[in-house]
């Protein structure tokens, strides 16, 4: 049992409490205990007897076994991100979050299932769909991320999944999703949500009625640009199959980068408020400036999905887009090319800000994107947002 296995307890202090279990952490042969969970590495776990080794059992998920299936480390970590979710059984821990979101969806879907998708979601996700998972017989379906109670007329004999990110993660569509997940309830599908942008900490899913959510671990958990990681956190009644496909595909995390995200985690309360409240800083002046169209974040009041954030979210994080008004790619790339303080990269969420172009009319299929103006997706860090806006200024005038 974790310290922070108390619902009781407030998300901060779970923050600092989760994964810390006595058994982890202290060694009563040495007269006391550590205040952060080793680093178990290991390959071959070692028995004292065939009975022994007959006794741990292959389902185990906290008792040495084998290395791919954890040691405290990766255990703590798992421990510690289940207890921010109520309602949840377990976490399942994953190389990166693009090998999260297959495992769950290979876990989930058979051939001759139906899956519907978000059209909104993270590209990777998206090929994934239209490359393994049609290989094997499963058919997806995109739909409008504001479909809301719509989503019923989608659900055939044949629906078993329905996927969400909300909000998305390069057009920020804020999803209806406990309306969403309680018609999934009613006709016997399953939901599983991308919750990579709010983390638990500012949208508990399974609360909101998600069977699974997963998170990439390499953003706000980690929080550094140094680890990759991803997690599947789920309820009782789809866990079974969670850890048992994960077992099957062979996933394994190390318990170095394990002992990173956790560092990370320990202030992600603290970091979260800097990153949103400088992400609106940022995106209120950019929200006045003659050279942009919109802004695309669900925190400021003119945003579409501003009522169902305001409803279900607990705070914002500090990633969301704009466009440029009327301008060509070559001015958007002058704009971008002359940041000094923005590094040009692909993820998010770690201390430092980040640009990159985004086109999604690309691989939009259920929705047109018809914005004519480039669009911008902006990651805000943990820097003077004072001199963020400086040097958007200066991009700008270099349009």
């Amino acid at each position: 049992m974790s310290k922070s296995d108390d619902d009781s307890l407030r998300p901060a202090t779970k923050l600092v409490q989760g994964g810390r279990r006595p058994e982890w952490t202290g060694d009563p042969r040495l007269g006391g205990g550590v205040v952060n969970p080793p680093v178990w590495r290991a390959s071959t776990i070692l028995y004292d007897s065939i009975a022994d080794l007959k006794a741990r059992g292959h389902a185990t998920h906290d008792k040495l076994y084998y290395g791919r299936r954890g040691t405290p480390t990766v255990w703590a970590l798992a421990d510690a991100l289940t207890d921010l979710e109520p309602g949840g059984e377990g976490t399942l821990l994953y190389p990166s979050g693009v090998a999260a979101n297959s495992a769950g969806l290979l876990a989930l879907l058979s051939p001759g299932n139906h899956l519907l998708m978000v059209d909104s979601a993270y590209e990777p996700t998206r090929a994934f769909c239209n490359g393994m998972l049609a290989r094997m017989g499963v058919r997806t379906t995109y739909y409008d991320p504001l479909i809301g109670t719509g989503i019923a007329d989608l659900i055939t004999p044949e629906t078993k999944l329905i996927f969400l990110e909300s909000p998305g993660s390069l057009t920020f569509e804020v999803q209806d999703v406990p309306a969403i997940t309680a018609i999934a309830r009613t006709r016997g599908v399953l939901t599983m949500l991308d919750n990579t942008w709010a983390t638990p900490l500012l949208f508990p899913a399974l609360a909101h009625g998600v069977d699974v959510t997963m998170m990439s671990l390499t953003k706000y958990a980690g929080g550094h640009s140094d680890v990759m990681m991803g997690s599947l956190t789920s309820t009782r009644a789809v866990w079974p199959k969670l850890r048992s496909a994960t077992y099957q595909l062979g996933h394994a995390v190390s318990p170095d980068d394990c002992a990173m995200v956790l560092r990370g985690l320990r202030t992600l309360d603290v970091r979260m408020a800097r990153h949103g409240a400088n992400g609106l800083a940022v995106a209120n002046w950019l929200a006045g400036r003659p050279e942009v169209g919109r802004v695309l974040h669900p925190a400021r009041p003119d945003d579409p999905g501003h009522a169902i954030w305001t409803r279900d979210f607990r705070g914002t994080s500090g990633l969301f887009g704009f466009t440029l008004k009327g301008v060509d790619e070559a001015a958007r790339t002058r704009f971008v090319d002359a940041l000094a303080h923005f590094g040009i990269g692909f993820s998010w969420g770690g201390y430092e800000s980040l640009v990159v172009p985004s086109d999604p009319a690309a691989i939009r299929t259920a929705v047109a994107w018809t914005d004519p103006d480039p669009l911008v997706r902006l990651s805000i860090g943990l820097e003077d947002p004072a001199d963020l806006i400086a040097d958007l200024e200066r991009g700008l005038a270099a349009l």
